[in-house]
């Protein structure tokens, strides 16, 4: 069956389908068409008369391959084999179980799910007897989760606890040991778990050559997509598959690397040129989702990249409105404009076109409350709904408590975190409250020292009868310790969604009202059944779908990007890349939104935010811009004056100036730089003050943060 070429693609793709041989590079832009061309291009393969068994393709999910698999069949009109495509880890099993033999496994080997790597480490942690008896010791669960993180990105585990988890740091030497156990294990059981599978196969290949040349024999073409989430080790199997000047097509998008925490790094496909010399590189930059204008700001977005393969989007839809930038009052009166929009494009959208996207799931927490207030059916994808979440749970019975002194489920759930109480004892407690039976609550108090703290507390907010949000600042003082302890695994990811509690109780001036109102939820039946339903999204989730209406929240420092980023500038590349990927998912329509002040807890009031580093990039032309009025609505406001965010000239191996070149200058320090004490990080050495509010310290065990002012002690 002849395949038109002209008529079924553009000049890049078919560019890409009909080249001859050798390595190939293909950077595909957010929505030019790559998996049409990878369908092609194996088609063509095929037509040509390469044998489909001697093509491999590689994919991250199986259900990718087959899609590939059958839709470049129904080009040439019969099926092509299932094993001609598979994951990198599905390739390595069948790969190493062939071999097996070779790698010193004649009995062969039992590869493990993820429960059972978990039993495993439980068994590592028995034998060297850790953790007996405290309580912080971190799950099973997390310490797998750890473990596979440094073994993806191949640095230590005290390198990730020190990125992600600094406060599991003093547990990092028995993790070490643990972490060395299992692979004792694992070894003297023949057992591999989902990682070993691709560096067994790195070992096998890279030893044996008979091995090394048989797949090279057997695979004459290969093909990868998302070669910008490939790992450091599925870089090097892909080098020693195709060899140098194999046969071997690369297809993604390096600014759509997004992937780091996973282990996913964006060198590979920068990398590539240099690793298969003399290779080819075709750009797709028609894009056929989005208007111009949203592309426009794409491109704007990427201009702003260290390090990058340049490329611009373009299209034949070149119509359409510009993104719009929605400067609003708080992030509070941001929700309720969010909402307003959603009821507007309603009238000429489905919900299930409409889609709002946010850096970190806990910045959904307002909106959904709003939501549900609306009547506006949604489903979130990424984070935890709000009412959902653990520590959301435990704060909203103690405020229920506070409202309502009768609420015996809200009892039950309070005291589970008191040393020594249980559901009998619990049930007694709230029996002997709602009875006024003194002498019997006198009795509890004695025996647990800690509930007689907790009442004490409740007693003292019933009285005052506070507004809610200095209710549930007192409450959350007592409440920390407990989150420590409760969660101790992943207690400050936690912290940020009692965090947007606080601003959301500051709203309301009655704790009845704000129960109520984060009580409501959407019931899980009714949303479940319904198709048309608004999307709630993180970014991440958001990867790979498209939307007509696309509305992205929080577009301010220390959201997007998020605070810990601030502090590298390889974190603020992945940053920048993450809203190229938020801004590519929007077809017709893209709403930004900016609040101009953030809710501070310890404060008990909003405090000016400053706009994303990357929107102040922005030309003023490719954006409308609207700010709140004071009335609830949007007008039309002047472009501001601004200046670039300091945070964007950190520097690092990536982005130091070469020799010759000036450094930007650190803006001047208002008064002598010393040393400061934080409370999490300890003691630092301030090396640059960032105005307004920032300063730059280097910290004995934790590097380099930026790190606001207030938050500082300073010596």
């Amino acid at each position: 069956m002849a395949i038109d070429y002209e008529r079924d693609l553009n000049p890049a793709q078919a560019e890409a389908v009909r080249h001859a041989g050798g390595p190939l590079l293909v950077i595909a832009g957010a929505g030019s068409g790559k998996t049409r061309t990878i369908v092609y291009r194996l088609a063509h393969l095929v037509s040509l008369g390469a044998d489909p068994d001697s093509i491999l393709l590689l994919t991250f999910t199986r259900k990718a391959s087959q899609e590939m698999l059958r839709r470049a069949g129904l080009i040439l009109g019969h099926d092509l084999p299932a094993g001609s495509g598979g994951t990198f880890h599905s390739f390595a099993y069948r790969t190493l179980k062939r071999h097996s033999s070779r790698l010193g496994r004649p009995g062969g080997f039992t590869i493990m799910d993820r429960a059972d790597a978990a039993d495993l480490l439980a068994e590592a942690k028995e034998r060297l007897k850790l953790g007996k008896g405290d309580k912080s010791f971190p799950k099973r669960a997390t310490i797998l989760e750890l473990v596979s993180k440094a073994r993806n990105k191949e640095v230590s585990l005290a390198t990730v606890l020190q990125a992600e988890s600094f406060h599991l740091l003093p547990y990092a030497q028995d993790l070490e040991r643990m972490s060395e156990y299992y692979a004792r294990l694992k070894a003297d059981h023949g057992l591999y778990d989902y990682d070993d599978l691709l560096f067994e196969l790195e070992k096998l290949l890279a030893r044996d050559e008979a091995a090394r040349e048989e797949i090279r024999r057997r695979y004459v073409h290969l093909m990868v997509d998302e070669y910008q989430d490939t790992n450091l080790v599925q870089a090097r199997l892909v080098k020693l598959m195709a060899g140098e000047r194999g046969n071997v097509m690369a297809v993604g998008d390096d600014a759509q690397s997004i992937y780091a925490f996973r282990g996913a790094n964006v060198t590979n496909i920068l990398r590539f040129p240099q690793d298969f010399p003399g290779a080819a590189i075709v750009r797709l930059e028609q894009n056929y989702r989005s208007t111009q204008p949203i592309l426009d700001l794409t491109n704007a977005i990427l201009a702003g990249a260290a390090v990058k393969f340049d490329k611009h989007l373009f299209t034949t839809r070149e119509n359409g409105e510009k993104p719009a930038l929605v400067l609003c009052h708080s992030d509070a009166s941001q929700a309720r404009l969010v909402v307003d929009k959603v009821r507007e494009l309603s009238r000429k959208y489905l919900l299930h076109e409409i889609a709002v996207l946010f850096r970190a799931g806990y910045q959904a927490f307002q909106l959904e409350v709003l939501l549900n207030k609306a009547g506006i059916r949604y489903q979130k994808f990424g984070g935890i709904k709000f009412t959902e979440a653990a520590h959301i749970k435990d704060v909203l019975c103690y405020l229920r408590l506070v409202a309502n002194a009768t609420d015996l489920p809200a009892w039950q759930r309070s005291l589970t975190h008191i040393p020594g109480v249980g559901p009998k004892t619990a049930s007694g407690v709230a029996q002997a409250v709602i009875t006024g039976e003194a002498a019997k609550l006198a009795k509890y108090r004695e025996r647990f020292p800690a509930l007689a703290e907790l009442l004490v507390l409740l007693d003292a907010l019933r009285r005052r009868a506070d507004p809610p949000a200095r209710t549930l600042a007192a409450l959350l003082d007592y409440y920390q310790p407990v989150l420590v302890s409760a969660y101790p695994d992943d207690w400050p990811r936690r912290q940020q969604g009692l965090e947007e509690l606080s601003a959301l109780a500051g709203q309301y001036r009655d704790l009845e009202l704000f129960l109520a109102d984060v009580s409501l939820e959407t019931p899980e039946d009714e949303a479940a059944g319904q198709e048309d339903i608004l999307v709630l999204s993180t970014v991440h989730s958001a990867k790979g779908l498209e939307w007509p209406c696309v509305l992205l929240i929080d577009l301010v420092e220390e959201r997007f990007p998020v605070r810990r980023s601030l502090a590298s500038a390889e974190d603020m590349e992945e940053e920048r890349r993450l809203l190229y990927v938020a801004a590519t998912r929007a077809k017709d329509r893209l709403l930004l939104y900016v609040p101009e002040a953030l809710f501070i807890r310890h404060q008990q009031r909003h405090e000016p935010a400053r706009p994303s580093p990357f929107v102040l990039e922005w030309a003023p032309e490719l954006v409308s811009r609207w700010r709140e009025t004071y009335s609830g609505g949007v007008v039309p406001a002047e472009p501001a004056r601004t200046e670039p965010a300091p945070t964007l000239a950190l520097s690092s191996p990536a982005t130091r100036p070469e020799a010759g070149t000036a450094a930007p200058a650190e803006a001047p320090a208002p008064k002598k730089l010393g040393r400061c004490t934080h409370k999490i990080f300890g003691e630092g050495k301030i090396v640059a003050f960032i105005p307004p509010d920032k300063y730059r310290v280097n910290f004995q065990n934790f590097g380099l943060k930026v790190i606001v002012g207030q938050y500082l002690s300073m010596e």
